[in-house]
């Protein structure tokens, strides 16, 4: 009898292996009705309305692999997304180049932009990491306004958007936004790969406990750097496709005011996870698209509804669910 009542018991093993498996089956259910959402949208919304929020997810989600998954603040994100802008703008109609080489001239210039910034704004922390790199991005914001190749508070106008690939035409907005969407997955499943490889964990141990990882032998110098030019490179490759959907870039894409929406927009979708700063830049576009034609100011809006979120939802929107016991349940991580 005993054995039988033994036999009759779940192992202890077993029923671990079995939520991750609901979990991971829960997740990839998700993935297919969001990533079927994304192919249908078109039918239902304005193309330009959507290329301009999968361009500032992907911005977001690029400014949470440094704030989210190491922990660092930066004020001048704004610097890799508007300097791309340029870069990729000048390339394509000055230079004539094909919209993929545009492309990577704008990542491969937000990168080095990035290098130079990390390199000097890894040797603090803190506030102080947040103010290098606020005066390193007003730096920059100023030779744009200075240099010719910007051509100043005019901006880089008319950009050509060209042919996908020698064939596929992108002046049509139905090409454009499956281009874009193509994009912005390869950038998801880029940072979904980043943050869930070896180096991502030493980010988060970086993050819970600098010291400690540093008594263990690892390089947080060289793990903050790496961190911040592979999100200072996937914020470039947003700002490379937005200068491409609206065919201009200006001086708006470099101010500092768009540092403060990417912080905005990750704080409110909820930092840490993968899909809230997709949610938050939903959101805040949203809110400006169809606010900018009322009579309600945007900025007051936009501030109350921050507001309310940091009351109410101190993990963020999304981060809040992946805390609740329905998250728990589906297998949702979260920050405590």
């Amino acid at each position: 009898m005993a054995d039988m009542t033994h036999a009759a018991q779940p192992s202890p093993v077993a029923e671990p292996v079995r939520n991750t498996k609901n979990a991971a089956t829960v997740q990839i259910a998700f993935l297919l009705a969001g990533t079927l959402l994304l192919v249908l949208a078109p039918l239902f919304f304005y193309p330009i309305f959507l290329m301009k929020i999968l361009c500032f997810a992907l911005f977001a989600c690029a400014f949470n692999l440094l704030l989210g998954y190491t922990g660092l603040l930066s004020f001048g994100h704004a610097t890799f997304f508007g300097g791309a802008a340029y870069f990729t703008a000048h390339a394509v109609k000055e230079w004539g180049l094909p919209v993929e080489l545009g492309i990577l001239v704008g990542v491969a210039g937000a990168a080095a932009l990035g290098l130079i910034m990390g390199f000097f704004a890894i040797r603090r922390q803190g506030i102080y990491f947040a103010m290098i790199t606020l005066a390193l991005s007003q730096m920059f914001f100023f030779f744009c306004l200075q240099a010719g190749f910007t051509h100043g508070e005019d901006g880089i106008q008319s950009v050509p958007r060209g042919d996908l690939l020698g064939f596929i035409d992108l002046n049509s907005s139905t090409n454009m936004y499956y281009f874009v969407l193509a994009v912005f997955v390869i950038g998801m499943v880029v940072i979904w790969r980043f943050i869930n490889s070896p180096f991502g964990m030493i980010l988060k141990s970086i993050r819970e406990n600098e010291q400690r990882a540093i008594s263990l032998g690892y390089s947080v110098a060289r793990y903050k750097l790496g961190a911040f030019v592979m999100s200072a490179a996937l914020a470039g490759l947003a700002g490379a496709m937005k200068a491409l959907v609206f065919q201009f870039a200006t001086l708006t894409d470099v101010a500092w005011q768009m540092s403060g929406e990417v912080i905005l927009m990750t704080l409110l979708g909820g930092i840490g996870t993968l899909i809230g700063p997709i949610f938050g830049a939903g959101l805040v576009v949203t809110l400006q698209n169809y606010l900018a034609t009322s009579d309600f100011p945007v900025t007051i809006i936009t501030g109350v509804v921050f507001m309310v979120c940091v009351l109410v939802f101190r993990r963020g929107i999304i981060g809040e669910f992946y805390a609740s016991r329905l998250g728990r349940r589906l297998g949702f991580q979260h920050r405590r």
